[in-house]
């Protein structure tokens, strides 16, 4: 076996691996079980909630205080939870109405690794960007490679925008106080991989890193999982989408106006959420205001193939995002060939491909589009079976995790061969 053949060992971080929210826990997941199939070797290091890993025995736990569990968010530790200098620093940055997260795992990251440098040939860090990954590099002599999924610069934007008061814009504003913080790493470290050409641009433009160490490898599907279930009937009217995390970006208050407005021509239009709404969520108001409460399912706490299941009750998907870096909805349900009604928000377009032939697409936020294109798609069997077809097809072509696990192991070597020629040059 020549050297650049050579199976790596890999150690990789993510803050919070949660295997129900957000895409973090699902990218751990999948690229962690498509590498060992590869034949490279990979400890997650994760910090709570953990992913729920293929094979558990790659999961090394670094806990932290766990400040934001479900059951009691921005939670007040016991006394006897307090063992580091870390754990006081992650608390007070609570206190101070932060999100310490990815600093103070990052911090505990590098502690658990500052004896391991034999063990590991590089550090993949999931998008913490953390001062303790920077030092790992610059002091430690770790080669890292940053996956950086899209700016959250965008994030904390739309949150201001769509603050109610100068109060919630002070609060957003320290919560997103973090982002000083991860541009300043993102900036410093060598090689970032990001999962789309709208993130690679918005990245470079927005947190200030160079282009040219931004470099695109898309994130996808397991084909094995994520197939049509030609033995469940399709619910005529039902529409799905996932929201996940309840915050402005990812456009369900436009969904749900498009879907009182489609139900004024289709009654029986409905829609089932994957997700639930967080506590305050104006959610619950909107839908009470325009009168859908019995149109509107919020699933939650489910497993993957019960997703699939609703996927295949579902004649369309729909992303109503007003911003994604990628959308790994959007290519889920590509692959269980069901059409997708999405925005052109961020990296929507580059997911879905061509409007009316692989999806279905609308500006981000205008909800009489939105309801139009839905409209269009439920009246149509025609079309919803080509551009399902269709996007089924583009799924399997561009978007699978071994093609992610592939793409990725070469920006690994390239990591190493950078940081040797570094070695080199000071020596």
């Amino acid at each position: 076996m020549t050297a650049p053949e050579r199976p790596l060992r890999i150690a990789y971080l993510v803050y919070r691996g949660n295997p129900h929210c957000g895409g973090q826990g699902v990218y751990t997941r999948y690229l962690a079980k498509e590498l060992t199939e590869l034949g490279h070797e990979i400890k997650v290091f994760s910090g709570q909630p953990y992913p729920d890993l293929v094979d558990p025995e790659q999961l090394e736990q670094v806990p932290g205080l766990d400040l934001y569990r479900p059951e009691n968010p921005f939670r007040v530790p016991w006394p006897w939870e307090f063992k580091t200098t870390i754990d006081l620093r992650e608390f007070g940055i609570m206190c101070g109405a932060g999100f310490p997260e990815p600093y103070a795992f990052s911090l505990r990251a590098r502690r658990a690794l500052k004896q391991r440098r034999d063990q590991f040939d590089l550090v993949h860090d999931n998008q913490c960007l953390g001062r303790g990954i920077l030092q790992m590099h610059e002091e430690d002599g770790w080669p890292i490679l940053s996956t950086l999924h899209h700016p959250i610069t965008v994030d904390r934007d739309l949150d201001l925008a769509h603050a109610r008061n100068a109060y919630q814009r002070f609060t957003i504003r320290r919560w997103y106080g973090f982002l000083d913080m991860q541009m300043e790493v993102a900036r410093r470290l060598p090689r970032h991989v990001t999962v789309s050409e709208s993130s690679r641009r918005d990245i470079a433009e927005q947190m200030g890193v160079p282009i040219e160490r931004l470099h695109v490898v898309p994130v996808g599907v397991d084909p094995s999982v994520f197939g049509p279930r030609p033995h469940i009937s399709r619910v005529p009217g039902r529409l799905m989408t996932t929201a996940s995390a309840d915050v402005p970006m990812k456009g369900l208050a436009p969904l749900l106006e498009a879907l009182a407005k489609v139900r004024t021509e289709i009654p029986e239009a409905h829609l089932v959420v994957i997700g639930k709404p967080k506590l305050k969520s104006r959610i619950p108001g909107l839908i009470d205001r325009l009168g859908i409460g019995d149109a509107v399912e919020f699933v939650s706490g489910v497993t993957t193939e019960r997703v699939v299941e609703l996927y295949g009750e579902a004649e369309v998907a729909c992303v109503p995002s007003l911003y994604e870096g990628f959308s790994l909805p959007a290519v889920e349900a590509m692959a269980c060939g069901v059409p997708v009604v999405g925005t052109t928000g961020g990296a929507v377009p580059e997911v879905l491909g061509r409007d009316g032939q692989t999806g279905l697409l609308v500006p981000p936020g205008d909800s009489d589009a939105l309801g139009g294109k839905i409209r269009q798609a439920l009246g149509d069997a025609s079309l919803r079976a080509t551009v399902g077809a269709a996007g089924r097809e583009r799924a399997l072509r561009k978007f699978t995790w071994r093609q992610t696990a592939i793409g990725t192991v070469e920006h690994y070597r390239a990591v190493l061969e950078e940081h040797e020629r570094a070695r080199e040059q000071v020596a």
